[in-house]
């Protein structure tokens, strides 16, 4: 493992590895419709994936009682688990996550999700068993809250400075900044490119092909 830059690798889920975004702003879009709340924008919406449940529906709906979030955080639910048979892993995340394992790199999942929502989603494309460590914002703090990462590097035996974050949030490129590793940034999920600069990404990638060809060579 020594010849590798990184020990462990640590992915974000939603936007990243798995194609979801677009579905998980329409859940927060009708939940807010359900409970009565101003609808938020595609943006708005978008801006809050990566955070726990309880923070990225506050942020949503900043109108409503917090009295009032366990209702809009069951109205999401019903609306994500009613559609998550839709979603897929991005072309070629399995085959990037593969030759990393081939490598003998420790790969994990560091997401915003809860675990019941992140076992779901790694059995509907069989990947349970493939990582070697996994955290969800309900078992730990959120993003960007480095408890997360931390407990991550703890388990898989790593250094911050042998530890790489890869995410498609500033949420996450906090995350790693907070923890001291360093990051890699995806243009192709939840927040816009030009957001990602002031957390100095070593590389931004804009598809999954890029981020695996510039993985294996880097690290």
């Amino acid at each position: 493992m020594t010849s590798h830059r990184f020990d462990l690798i640590a992915f974000d889920w939603d936007g990243t590895l798995f194609d979801s975004t677009a579905l998980i702003v329409r859940c927060i879009q009708q939940a807010c419709a359900d409970v009565g709340v101003v609808v938020p924008s595609d943006e708005q919406a978008a801006f809050v994936i990566g955070l726990g449940l309880h923070d990225a529906l506050a942020h949503a709906a900043p109108g409503l009682p917090p009295e009032r979030y366990p209702e809009l955080g069951r109205r999401y639910r019903h609306h994500y688990f009613e559609r998550q048979h839709e979603l897929v892993l991005f072309p070629g995340a399995l085959q990037l996550l593969q030759a990393l394992k081939a490598r003998r790199q420790r790969i994990a999942v560091a997401t915003g999700k809860a675990r019941r929502g992140l076992d779901a989603a790694l059995d509907s494309v069989q990947l349970r068993d493939l990582f070697d460590a996994t955290r969800t914002a309900d078992e730990t703090a959120s993003k960007p809250d480095p408890r997360m990462l931390l407990e991550l590097m703890h388990e898989c035996g790593s250094t911050p400075e042998r530890t790489l974050m890869i995410g498609d949030t500033t949420h996450d490129l906090q995350l790693a900044a907070n923890a001291g590793t360093p990051c890699v940034a995806v243009s192709y999920g939840a927040h816009s490119y030009e957001a990602f600069a002031e957390f100095k990404p070593l590389f931004v990638a804009h598809s999954t092909r890029e981020l695996h060809d510039w993985l294996l060579i880097h690290g």
